[in-house]
């Protein structure tokens, strides 16, 4: 299957108009013309494209196709090579299984590439639909920076809820399924942690000196959606610090109702020990035991053995055993 044929997922042109200019097929691509063209990278057709008819920098094109992407920023030749992380928004998904694009922009043109469906790159879209999308590549990038981080605050914000019911439930009442949402909130606070500060290093180097694409106002609305995505990780900074707090309290508290249940238990067992030794060597079927052929043995030994508890409780309790 060749390109011309094949579906590219988005395609539009930039401009300063409200009419939108969409590109239906790659072979209707007017190159003197600024454009985004947005591919799914794991199809033959994709590849296929890219490999023979993009003219692309062998580089570039590595990086597009790349299975395994990390944050990142690079300077080459006339353009930027960026890769980015969203988050998983998608039905039953984990939200820590994010979702990465990578760009290759110039001054005239987007190329990006993705495999799983990401809404921001969606929306961008939409607004192309309806002629409100940015006006040229530099504006796609901070556009498309800025949705991505602004769609991680509703993520961020469950996890802080959680935390806190959770907190809640423990000041109330303990149990062993507190530990395990804890422990899986935990898993989730790790991962975005890990995966958003590679992107912050991206996002720093997108405002460095060397990097011409974009103006300086355009690198004052970059600087603001750096310091959202800075924010972000220092609120999951906090989260954790905030989960491994009640995780630990948590534990203290299991283990003092542990405790307690073995001290009662053990209370008991030291109780019943000397009963349990009276009864098993009177209980013993040999001849001699005492008592044995008067009636008035079983009340008098019994009344021994409530002696022995009642002795063994002032004992107790002069030692401030309980």
């Amino acid at each position: 299957m060749t390109m011309e044929t094949s579906d590219i997922i988005y395609g539009f042109y930039f401009n300063k108009s409200n009419h939108p200019h969409k590109i239906e097929l790659i072979s209707d691509l007017d190159v003197c013309k600024p454009h985004w063209l947005h591919f799914d990278y794991t199809r033959p057709s994709t590849i296929q494209w890219l490999q023979n008819h993009s003219e692309l920098n062998p580089i570039v094109i590595d990086a597009l196709l790349n299975e395994e992407s990390r944050p990142r920023v690079t300077a080459l030749d006339d353009g930027l090579l960026i890769s980015l992380r969203g988050i998983n928004l998608a039905p039953d998904s984990d939200p820590e299984d994010m979702v990465s694009i990578r760009l290759w922009v110039t001054k005239d043109k987007v190329i990006s590439t993705r495999h799983r469906k990401l809404l921001s790159t969606q929306d961008i879209a939409n607004d192309f639909n309806i002629g409100k999308g940015p006006s040229s590549p530099s504006q796609f990038v901070i556009e498309l920076t800025d949705r991505l981080i602004s769609r991680m605050s509703h993520t961020i914000n469950e996890i802080e809820d959680k935390v806190a019911n959770i907190e809640e439930k423990i000041l109330i009442a303990t149990n062993y399924n507190q530990r395990n949402e804890l422990s899986v909130l935990r898993r989730q606070i790790i991962s975005l942690r890990r995966y958003l500060s590679p992107q912050k290093e991206a996002m720093t180097q997108l405002l460095s000196e060397k990097v011409t694409q974009f103006s300086v106002e355009e690198k004052i609305q970059l600087r603001e959606t750096l310091d959202h995505l800075v924010r972000y990780i220092e609120d999951l900074d906090s989260l954790k610090d905030r989960a491994a707090v009640f995780q630990e309290e948590l534990s203290n508290h299991l283990s003092e109702q542990m405790n307690n249940r073995m001290y009662v238990l053990s209370i008991v067992a030291a109780i019943f020990l000397p009963l349990g030794f009276l009864t098993g060597l009177l209980g013993i079927n040999v001849g001699g035991i005492p008592g044995a052929e008067n009636s008035y043995s079983f009340v008098i030994f019994v009344l021994l053995l409530i002696i022995v508890v009642a002795l063994q409780v002032w004992i107790f309790k002069k030692k401030k055993w309980f």
